[in-house]
C-alpha cells in the first residue's frame, strides 16, 4: 500500500506540478487583493478536484464505453506523459503556460478558477490522464482510496502553492523554479516509460 501510494503522489504532483503552478497564479492574480487571490486559490483547486476525481471514478467505465481497453490506454497514457516530461526537462511546458496566462491577464481581477487555473493548469490532458491510468492499476476499494488519498494529497499541496505563490516566488526564484521543473520532468519521464512497459509486458505476457 505504501510503494502504491508514494507512486501515485509522486506521478500526480510531478503531472500536477504545484510549485509550477504558483508562479502562473502569482502572474495572473498580480495586483489584486489579497481576498481576491485567496478565493481564486480556493476555487480552483476545488474545481480541478471535480474534474480528476470525477474521472478517476468514472474513468475505467468510460473508456469501457468506447471500447478502449485499459492495456492501450495505459500504454497511450504512458507515451503522453513521455512527451510532457520532455516538455518539462527542456522548459517548453512551462513557456506554454505563461503564454496561455498572459492570454488572460487583460481583464483585471478577472475569475481565473475555472480558466485557465482549474483548467488546464491543474486538471489538464496530463493529470486526468494520471488519474485515470493510477485507478485503472488499482485492485480492489482498498488500493482505489489509496490512489484518491494520494490525488487529495498533491492537491491540497496544489493549493498551498497557490495560497502563498508570491511569496514562495520571492524565495525561490526563476532559477531555482526552472531546475525543480527540469528534475521533476526527468522523474515523470522514468514513470511514463514504467507505465508502457506495463501496458507492454500485458500485450505479450511476458
Amino acid at each position: 500500500m505504501n510503494e502504491l501510494f508514494i507512486s501515485a503522489f509522486v506521478t500526480l504532483f510531478v503531472v500536477i506540478d504545484p510549485p509550477g503552478c504558483a508562479p502562473i497564479f502569482a502572474g495572473l492574480t498580480a495586483g489584486t487583493p489579497v481576498k481576491h487571490r485567496r478565493t481564486m486559490a480556493v476555487r480552483s483547486t476545488l474545481v480541478a478536484s471535480a474534474i480528476l476525481m470525477g474521472f478517476a471514478a468514472v474513468g475505467e467505465a468510460f473508456l469501457n464505453a468506447l471500447g478502449v481497453s485499459l492495456v492501450a490506454f495505459r500504454i497511450a497514457g504512458g507515451i503522453m506523459l513521455f512527451l510532457i516530461a520532455l516538455e518539462m526537462v527542456f522548459e517548453k511546458r512551462t513557456a506554454r503556460r505563461e503564454t496561455r496566462a498572459e492570454g488572460v491577464k487583460a481583464t483585471e481581477h478577472e475569475d481565473i478558477s475555472i480558466f485557465p487555473m482549474g483548467i488546464p493548469m491543474i486538471a489538464g490532458p496530463g493529470s486526468i490522464a494520471s488519474a485515470m491510468l493510477l485507478t485503472a492499476r488499482a485492485h480492489g476499494w482498498q488500493e482505489h482510496l489509496v490512489v484518491y488519498g494520494a490525488l487529495a494529497s498533491v492537491l491540497v499541496l496544489t493549493l498551498v502553492a497557490l495560497l502563498v505563490a508570491g511569496p514562495l516566488m520571492r524565495l525561490v526564484g526563476e532559477k531555482i523554479e526552472a531546475m525543480i521543473t527540469r528534475i521533476l520532468g526527468v522523474i515523470l519521464a522514468a514513470l511514463a516509460v514504467q507505465f508502457v512497459i506495463d501496458g507492454l509486458r500485458t500485450v505479450f505476457e511476458i
